[in-house]
């Protein structure tokens, strides 16, 4: 199902990017209505799998969490079953908070944060290495953050037609 954004839509979904907890009056004087058109839009919205959930950002630093790395790794076998199996496995492990299936030179990119580096190295060498099927192992620790945007760059987003979930 294809669904219309308007350019109320991408002021609605700007916002709410920038600040998810932003109240419902706030949000429809952003977006230029009135609150019961605005709370429509943004049930719409996320009936039509366009807002997909919303989160809290946390400095992981100030809770203890002072190690932040990237994992590259790769698989001897990329049959669809394997990386599916590889895809539910590494979801089970808390130390990764992001994961990508990318093409290249290797299978998976996964975003890690620990609180020490020791810990990072004994989920490195007990868990991911031990894994099977997995075949290398690559890591980078992060020395900082350059730059944190939200997902989507809404500066060069324009009123289009998108593909939505359809609620069953």
């Amino acid at each position: 199902m294809k669904v219309r954004l308007d350019s109320i839509d991408w002021k609605i979904l700007a916002a709410l990017q920038g600040n998810g907890r932003m109240t419902n009056v706030e949000l429809a004087r952003r977006a230029g209505i009135s609150a019961p058109p605005c709370l429509r839009r943004v049930r719409a919205l996320e009936q039509n799998g366009i807002i997909t959930g919303y989160r809290t950002l946390i400095d992981e630093k100030e809770l203890g969490y002072d190690l932040s790395a990237f994992a590259f790794v790769g698989l001897r076998n990329q049959t669809e079953a394997e990386l599916v199996r590889f895809e539910e496995e590494l979801r089970a492990w808390p130390v990764v908070r992001d994961a990508w299936m990318v093409s290249g030179e290797v299978d998976f990119i996964l975003f890690c944060i620990s609180d020490t580096l020791r810990s990072f190295q004994n989920f490195i060498i007990e868990t991911l290495t031990a894994t099977e099927n997995v075949e290398s192992v690559r890591t980078s620790l992060t020395i900082r953050q350059s730059k944190s945007e939200p997902r989507i760059p809404m500066e060069v987003a324009m009123p289009r037609t998108v593909k939505a979930k359809v609620a069953v």
